[in-house]
């Protein structure tokens, strides 16, 4: 079996945890991993220039489509809600959801709120910055791009006083002893920085040819069934808003200890300094329309003039 990945450290350990999973099912299975550069690793500029987070994947999308690969592993977050998956594809699986939290890397120990007037911290991901902006506009925000251990060594150079990474990342790759504080994933009080998740964070998701059966109905036995609904739920959510690469939006399922699903879902302007929320609960077996109510109140609470206002 040919498996399809981005060839970052942290894009081979995922594919990693993926063939494990397969290996469970199928003891034995030959596996061969395919390294595949996409535009956005090439790419040092915004992202958004480049044309979104569609360049995570359309390299790896064109390899699946013409039978180079027999699957492709993704981060979740990084495949656009904007762009339709290539006709004949879908994502069969995905595994149990890691950590959803951000986390901070600071190069002298120090925690977001004891961060002096003016530090710099590095982050790529519109979604931080604005929630971040919220909290301590006084902080200088800027873009920092490059794998993560592109990113620590930065840091610990002197370029950055702080990096805000996703740990689920840094556990994967055996970095998480670089962790300065873990931030919360809910606003609990008006003062306390969190920082809601990115639509799909910390799962890794598994595309195939729909019309490939027998790597479908593999995918279909190591499918999270739990994952698979909280992914539906936000992507669901992100799709009626219409999101692009530049967009703060960020979305965060799970299931309730009533055991009903829950999602909730933000959109900011690009400071931070205007939002809209909403949080709605619903049935597990209905992650869709769970999605389309919390787009639904977004929208009515005006998230199409803060996306629209983020455009370049």
């Amino acid at each position: 079996m040919r498996i399809g990945t981005r060839a970052s450290p942290l894009a081979r350990a995922q594919t990693h945890q993926a063939v494990e999973h397969l290996a469970q099912i199928v003891p034995g299975l030959l596996v061969e991993i395919v390294d595949i550069e996409t535009s956005a690793d090439r790419w040092t500029g915004d992202l958004s220039l480049l044309g979104g987070k569609g360049n995570f994947t359309k390299e790896i999308d064109r390899a699946l489509v013409h039978g180079r690969i027999d699957l492709a592993v993704h981060s979740m977050k990084d495949v656009p809600g904007d762009v339709p998956l290539p006709e004949g594809t879908e994502f069969a699986a995905y595994l149990p959801r890691g950590d959803v939290h951000d986390v901070v890397l600071s190069r002298d120990g120090r925690c977001l709120p004891d961060l002096p007037q003016g530090a710099k911290v590095g982050t790529s991901s519109v979604r931080r910055r604005a929630q971040l902006s919220l909290r301590r506009p006084d902080l200088r925000v800027e873009r920092i791009r490059g794998g993560i251990d592109t990113r620590i060594k930065k840091l610990d150079s002197g370029d950055y006083d702080a990096i805000l990474l996703a740990r689920t990342g840094l556990q994967r790759i055996g970095l998480d002893d670089r962790i300065t504080e873990v931030l919360p994933t809910t606003w609990a009080d008006g003062d306390t920085l969190a920082i809601v998740p990115a639509v799909g964070a910390a799962v890794i998701g598994m595309q195939a040819r729909t019309a490939d059966e027998p790597v479908m109905r593999l995918l279909k036995e190591i499918d999270d069934s739990d994952t698979a609904r909280y992914v539906t739920a936000e992507r669901t959510m992100l799709r009626m808003l219409q999101g692009h690469c530049n967009s703060p939006i960020a979305g965060h399922a799970h299931t309730a200890s009533d055991g009903r699903l829950s999602l909730f879902g933000m959109v900011f302007n690009e400071d931070g300094s205007r939002w809209a929320r909403s949080r709605e609960w619903g049935p597990a077996d209905d992650p869709a329309s769970l999605g389309e109510r919390v787009a639904g109140d977004l929208l009515r609470k005006g998230a199409r003039r803060l996306i629209t206002a983020t455009r370049k």
